[in-house]
């Protein structure tokens, strides 16, 4: 399968096989991920892979328990690091220019460039994976976990492993919906109700909608999925973090 083909036919796997993953292969797809693009080759990120299994088991806990956690042969954890980087700094004399949120946002694309590879690389050897979005929600207990020292914030993270399940392919919204040439062209009402009208009305859409007693998709997200007291109360708590982790200086 070429690249291309690989990715048009991702699956999110959240159910794996009780198969480790050989240290050959995990180190191919750790190297892929490395090589990825990266703000002035300075690698402003570390990952840290949990395989033991009772440390999958109290990793879970701070993933809200799900179960892919304590399954994946690999559970992989992408940081923001400028610890490393501090280090070598004070170490060459060169002074101090990355306490602050910039360099936390520039860690954070990096961060995530490196994922990605690793993810499709992962693919290409029969691997499966899924992004936790918990990892954000709760960056201090995790950081925790890891002891991982100030300058170093966890932002994503990938359950690995040889897939048992073979889910369908899932929605995407259409290219008209999500791409723009030239310069934004703002949606107008028939524009949104056009890009959206496939994934609302899927049968799963439309059960969701049913079973949580709401009027529309739309709502499910704001509602029940994405509440807004969630988003402000883990929204203060990451900034909190941030703050102690030298990305939120007071200057």
């Amino acid at each position: 399968m070429n690249t291309i083909d690989l990715l048009l036919q991702h699956r999110s796997i959240r159910k794996y096989k009780a198969q480790s993953i050989e240290k050959e292969k995990l180190n191919r797809i750790l190297e892929a991920g490395v090589r990825g693009s990266n703000t002035g080759n300075m690698q402003i990120y570390s990952i840290v892979v949990t395989q033991d299994a009772e440390r999958k088991k109290e990793l879970a806990k701070h993933h809200f328990g799900q179960k892919m956690v304590v399954d994946a042969g690999a559970v992989v954890t992408v940081c923001v690091d400028i610890n490393r980087y501090h280090k070598w700094c004070m170490l060459r004399n060169a002074g101090t220019a990355y306490d602050n949120f910039l360099w936390f946002a520039t860690g954070v694309v990096d961060a995530t460039i490196v994922t990605q590879n690793i993810c499709v690389a992962a693919e290409a050897e029969g691997l499966g994976f899924c992004y936790l979005g918990t990892v954000l929600y709760n960056a201090p207990e995790i950081a925790n976990f890891l002891e991982l020292p100030k300058g170093v914030v966890p932002v994503t993270t990938i359950t690995v492993g040889y897939p048992d399940e073979m889910p369908e392919l899932t929605e995407r919204l259409p290219l008209e919906g999500v791409v723009h040439y030239e310069r934004y062209n703002d949606y107008s009402d028939s524009d949104i109700n056009r890009i959206f009208e496939e994934k609302e009305n899927l049968p799963f859409s439309k059960e969701m909608v049913k079973v949580n007693n709401t009027e529309n998709l739309a709502q499910i997200f704001t509602q029940i999925r994405y509440k807004k007291a969630d988003n402000v109360m883990m929204s203060k708590k990451l900034l909190n973090f941030l703050h102690e982790s030298c990305f939120m200086n007071n200057d």
